[in-house]
């Protein structure tokens, strides 16, 4: 009995370890965010001083909103493109340079980030010099973080097409629905969760991104991440820890308003087949 309850404690030290090492920092994070002292390691009584401080600084808040705009923009064409490519991959069988097409999407996932920004930037001089478009800037940022979240968004919505039961088209086809009707009323609504999942993955990948927006930004297109790094190489300060304490709980809301809308969309799904099995019963 003895070797059974150590093997539990055992598990138990190395989980809590595990999850120590990971949430420890980000919890001491937001406990100095409250921190009135303006040294970062030396606590001086509970306070909301610095976010104060935050809310009237202009640079950080130009920079949120861009970086804001910036994701809800690259997330939605990511999910866009993505989710054609994750569809014509998974739906259509065998198509002329299907494998080069296939590997091409999944090139970003391994790609450095660095050789990536490097790439896209050479293509928007090169662009701009041929036809003058597109100004480096807020544009040019959503299309690379498009383009590396698009691959996030084809891999989740061919891995949940795998698994979707075809019956359910074929027989709203077979009672004269058209094509169009059965992707926007069968197959969209049900890889809907591969496609909220892709949009905040791809969201969370934009707002997250610092070395290609380094590359691809304008002088007037600063994201919030650019602001931080320029920020905290002089230092860290209480401001930084309160600014990365409300986009911690801005990601957290819209985490758990997902959660409860894709668990509240698949009880809704259930509940028809629930039905049926008692009807039959």
């Amino acid at each position: 009995m003895s070797r059974p309850a150590s093997g539990r404690w055992l598990r138990a030290v190395v989980l809590g370890f595990g999850f120590g090492f990971l949430y420890l920092p980000i919890l001491l994070l937001v406990i100095y965010s409250f921190n009135g002292s303006r040294l970062v390691t030396v606590w001086g009584g509970a306070s909301l001083r610095w976010y104060g401080v935050l809310a009237g600084d202009d640079k950080f808040r130009a920079a949120a909103l861009t970086s804001l705009e910036v994701g809800a923009l690259s997330a939605s064409a990511a999910v866009a493109i993505g989710g054609c490519a994750g569809f014509s991959l998974s739906r259509f069988g065998r198509f002329h340079g299907r494998a080069l097409f296939g590997f091409l999407l999944l090139a970003p996932l391994v790609v450095p980030e660095i050789i990536l920004g490097l790439s896209l930037l050479l293509l928007f001089v090169a662009a701009q010099s041929w036809i003058g478009w597109p100004p480096r800037g807020i544009l040019t940022i959503v299309i690379a973080h498009a383009t590396f979240a698009s691959c996030y968004v084809a891999v989740l919505v061919r891995a949940q097409l795998a698994g979707f039961d075809r019956a359910l088209e074929e027989a709203a086809l077979d009672l004269g629905a058209r094509p169009a009707t059965v992707l926007l009323r069968i197959t969209l609504p049900g890889i809907s969760p591969a496609l909220v999942s892709g949009w905040l993955l791809a969201f969370t990948l934009s707002l997250d991104d610092v070395v290609v927006a380094s590359f691809v930004s304008g002088p007037s297109s600063t994201t919030l991440p650019m602001a931080v790094y320029s920020s905290v190489r002089i230092g860290v300060t209480p401001e930084i820890n309160a600014l990365a304490t409300v986009f911690l709980g801005l990601v957290l809301a819209v985490m758990t308003a997902a959660g409860w809308a894709i668990a509240r969309q698949e009880r809704r799904r259930r509940a028809p087949d629930t039905g049926a099995r008692r009807g039959r019963g």
